[in-house]
């Protein structure tokens, strides 16, 4: 049994659940909190940052999301196409996987390790989170333009959809990104990425920014 050490609220637990939740992958859930000291320093030991997500598959002890999802296509394999046949689309999906992770999560994370540190967010780190949030969401309002929005769950519908939630939480989309507010629309209401932000719901008011009331 695969054993997946995370937290409910965490985008990028989310991001590995929503593989596990897309191909039914049988697994068991060990929530890295206070209640659980074990399960923390499990997460330490393996990590090497100390970071979650972390995936136990028997011997193998696996981090980084986009690793683990790719373990999770080729070694647990189900309905949902995580990772394409084709080498050459292959390399087109794993290029996603890091615009979203890079360029949407972590830029928005900005902003919420700072109101972390210091219990507000600083006039110029909001400026600038939100001046390269833009950014890309105008690259992905252009990509999507060919990007039929399908129904199953690829790594880019797993890392796009935590990424999305979150930082549109932090800094708005822009109203005329109409493409790109219609997919994170399509994205939260898929079956895996609705199963996360309903078990997310009790812990969002530890957001640091605050939690708008939606979604």
């Amino acid at each position: 049994m695969l054993e997946l050490y995370g937290h409910p609220f965490s985008s990028y637990t989310w991001k590995v659940l929503i593989a596990l939740y897309a191909n039914a992958t049988p697994f068991t859930f060990r929530s890295v909190d206070p209640d659980c000291p074990e399960n923390y320093a499990r997460v330490q030991k393996a990590s090497a940052q100390g970071k979650f997500p972390l995936l136990v598959d028997g011997d193998l002890e696996l981090f980084e999301t986009s690793v683990i999802i790719e373990h999770l296509a080729l070694h647990h394999p189900g309905p949902a196409p995580l990772l394409p046949a084709d080498p050459d689309e292959a390399i087109r999906v794993r290029m996603l996987d890091r615009v979203f992770d890079n360029y949407v999560m972590n830029t928005m994370q900005e902003c919420v390790d700072e109101a972390i540190r210091h219990g507000t967010v600083s006039a110029e780190v909001r400026a600038r989170v939100g001046e390269r949030l833009v950014k890309s969401y105008r690259w992905i309002d252009t990509w999507l333009a060919d990007y039929p929005m399908p129904a199953t769950i690829s790594l880019i519908e797993c890392a796009a959809a935590p990424s999305l939630f979150y930082a549109d939480w932090v800094h708005p989309m822009p109203a005329d990104c109409i493409r790109l507010r219609a997919w994170r629309a399509h994205l939260l209401a898929l079956p895996p990425v609705a199963r996360c932000v309903d078990d997310a719901r009790p812990y969002r008011s530890y957001f640091p920014l605050g939690a708008p009331d939606r979604d």
